[in-house]
This record gives structure tokens, sequence and C-alpha cells, in this order.
């Protein structure tokens, strides 16, 4: 596990890094960001005769970009990280949040309404990934087990500052290592442990301030397979953030994931929580 984390910390210390010694904001320089966050959620009762248990609930997240642009090319990179834990009353901590998400895209401008663009993004799990039953632990994922590496070519609109949207044809990798069964073909007597497939996939991005204070973000990834037309994998993120001062939020949040080979049916997440967030770039 420490490999694993250090895997990450590494990543980090490169966009870090990269961004301390790249200030200037101006064409032909690298602009970096770098967030971190602490959302807490909270509940203590003493004597309270009307029934409940303690709890505690807590997710550190992280958001990192490095973008590089002239008057003709974009380079855009995107680390999103989270992981969380929860305890109920005298039970253990469970974790509830564990996702690793980056994305890069360079694209070329050439005047016209799009521009063509070549991406890549990664998804895995931070660490170990549980399923609680009967206050029992079961393992069911790991760092990059299963792991998604999904390389795009296609076209981008990227005008605008607040909304980008592309769509390409698509390769997608799935690694595993232990748990298979996300990447075994069912037609064959081997068990693998990779799967290539081929298809399209679409990536939309929405930033909106809905009142003053208050912004609203969307992420929709659509991902469908050459001989599958009619199944999508689809991911939808969404967050309403309020502001209160510099340094502290209240965050609703809500994912919602379709893809058939982890659930036959629709998986979905939201919470709401009170953040503290520093800008370390």
């Amino acid at each position: 596990m420490k490999n694993k984390f250090k895997i990450l910390m590494i990543i980090s210390t490169i966009l870090t890094c990269q961004g301390f010694a790249q200030k200037d904001t101006t064409l032909n320089k690298w602009i970096p960001t770098a967030i971190a966050g602490l959302n807490i959620s909270q509940l203590a009762l003493s004597n309270w005769t009307q029934g409940g248990e303690n709890s505690l609930t807590w997710t550190l997240t992280g958001n990192l970009g490095l973008k590089y642009l002239t008057t003709e090319w974009r380079f855009k990179n995107d680390i999103k990280i989270a992981y969380g834990r929860t305890k109920l009353g005298g039970a253990d901590f469970k974790t509830n949040d564990n996702d690793f998400y980056m994305e890069s895209v360079l694209s070329r401008s050439f005047g016209w309404a799009v521009d063509p663009f070549i991406g890549n993004t990664i998804r895995t799990t931070v660490t170990t990934g549980y399923t609680y039953t009967n206050n029992t632990a079961t393992e069911i994922a790991n760092f990059f087990d299963p792991g998604y590496v999904t390389q795009s070519l296609g076209f981008t609109y990227d005008k605008l500052s607040n909304f980008n949207t592309r769509l390409g044809i698509a390769i997608q990798e799935v690694f595993t290592n232990k748990f298979r069964q996300y990447s075994d073909d069912p037609t064959t007597t081997k068990v693998e442990a990779f799967k290539l497939e081929t298809g399209m996939q679409s990536v939309t991005n929405g930033k909106f301030d809905v009142a003053k204070n208050l912004l609203f973000t969307s992420s929709l990834t659509l991902f469908t397979r050459f001989n599958s037309l009619d199944v999508w994998d689809v991911r939808w993120d969404n967050a309403l953030i309020a502001k209160i001062n510099n340094w502290m939020n209240v965050n609703l949040s809500y994912l919602l994931i379709y893809q058939k080979d982890q659930s036959p049916t629709t998986q979905m997440k939201q919470a709401l929580q009170l953040g503290i967030v520093y800008a370390i770039l």
C-alpha cells in the first residue's frame, strides 16, 4: 500500500513543483492550480433519550491542474483525488470515498467551430475498497484493480470559460489483478487480467454561478463499445458549492455511475458536508 501512495505523491509533487517554477499566467506559460479540501460531517449525543448513535464522517480531497496555452494549442491536465471514512457509534471506521481520476487533453485550434484533440483518462481507486455486510468487510477493489485507461481522438468545443464538450473514437484498457471479473472474457476458458475495448467516448463539463457565492459544477462522461452500441457506461458527477468565506464551503455532491460490468443497476452516491478548503496554488 505504501508503494501505491508513493505513486500518487510523486504525481502530485511533479505538478506542484512545476507550479512553483512557473508563476506567469500569460500565454506560453504553465498555469498550475492545487486545491486541498477536508469535508466533515459529525453528530455527538450525550444522554439522548430519543435514540441514535454518535457519528463522524470525513473526506480528504485534492484537485490538481496544470495547463499550457498558446494561441493555437491547449494542453490541459487535471487530477481529482478523494478518500474518506465514516464511523457510526462504537463500530470501526469504514471507507466511504475512494476515487482517483486523471485527465489529459491536447487540442489544436484551426479557427474552426470545433478543434481536433487527443485525450487520455485514468480511473481507479486510491487504495483498497470494501463492501460491508453484517459488520464484515469484504475487499472488492484496489489500486488499479480494476484500473480503466481510455485514449480518445476526435473533436472538442472549448471556446467558453465555463463549458466544454468533446466526442471521439476511443480505446479503453481495463487492468486487473485479483478482481478479474472486470476484465475477463466469458467466451474463453482463460481468466484474463487485461481487456481492450474500442468504442466512442463523450465528455462534457460545465461550471455555473447559480447565485452570489453559489457554484454548480457538473461533469458527464459516456463510453460505448462498437460491439454493443446500445449499452453506455455513464459517470455523472455534480457538486453544488456554497462559499461561506475564503476557506470554508458547504458542499452538496451527487455522483451517478452506470457500468454494466460492475453492477447491473445504477450506482449513486450523495453527500452533504461542511468543507474546509485551502488553495495551495
